[in-house]
């Protein structure tokens, strides 16, 4: 992906929420991070951080947060009826906080390894927090650019679903369907299966997109 057009996306997702009576709260893109940020950041984790999301923060942004809600008059069709905003937001700061929440959710809450709901929680970096208690996160399999997981504190029907086959590919698809969500039910119609991911030019997102008059 290139970063120039991922600003032109931003800013027509905004024009358009902005045409049709919504309000953009925020966007912030601030200067990429540095290589000792970066290092730093993995010295503490103790792990190194996925290629491609490394590469956005040295190369796009190293704090970015992109917040939009839809009007309250505004009808979607049924199978969308679950969306209302977009709120993608991650930082090199933020990191280290997520994946400490996340944590804390496995030792009080899903400290079972064994268990096929527990187990979703553990071996990730959680790298973007929802808001309602979910993550995002990548899934450290042992690859140096993992796929991008959610997950659900409290049975969410997009739990453990691969939503990118890693940071960038999560982000191309993401930002074409105009970063709905976070949560799960958002961008659950623009996935076919639990590992399906994202799928951007499907039906739904073309329909989506028709709809919002994007040209993403």
């Amino acid at each position: 992906m290139k970063y120039y057009e991922l600003n032109q996306r931003i800013e027509l997702i905004a024009q358009r929420i902005r045409e049709i009576g919504g309000d953009v709260q925020e966007i912030l893109i601030e200067e990429p991070a540095t290589e000792i940020q970066v290092s730093e950041v993995e010295r503490t984790l103790g792990v190194p951080l996925p290629t491609s999301f490394r590469k956005t923060l040295l190369e796009f942004s190293s704090n970015f947060s992109f917040r939009w809600f839809l009007p309250d008059d505004f009808k979607l069709p049924e199978k969308f009826r679950g969306i209302f905003c977009g709120t993608p937001h991650w930082g090199i700061k933020l990191i280290q906080e997520f994946d400490d929440d996340r944590k804390g959710w496995i030792e009080n809450v899903f400290p079972n390894s064994e268990d096929e709901y527990d187990v979703v929680w553990h071996n990730k970096l959680a790298f973007l927090a929802v808001g309602n208690g979910d993550y995002i996160a990548f899934e450290l399999n042992g690859s140096e650019d993992p796929p991008v997981v959610y997950l659900s504190h409290d049975d969410g029907e997009g739990h453990g679903y691969k939503i990118g086959d890693n940071f960038l590919d999560f982000l191309e698809k993401w930002s074409k369907i105009a970063f709905v969500g976070a949560e799960d039910w958002q961008w659950l119609p623009f996935t076919t299966n639990k590992n399906s991911g994202i799928i951007s030019d499907g039906h739904a997102a073309i329909e989506f997109r028709s709809i919002m008059k994007l040209d993403l």
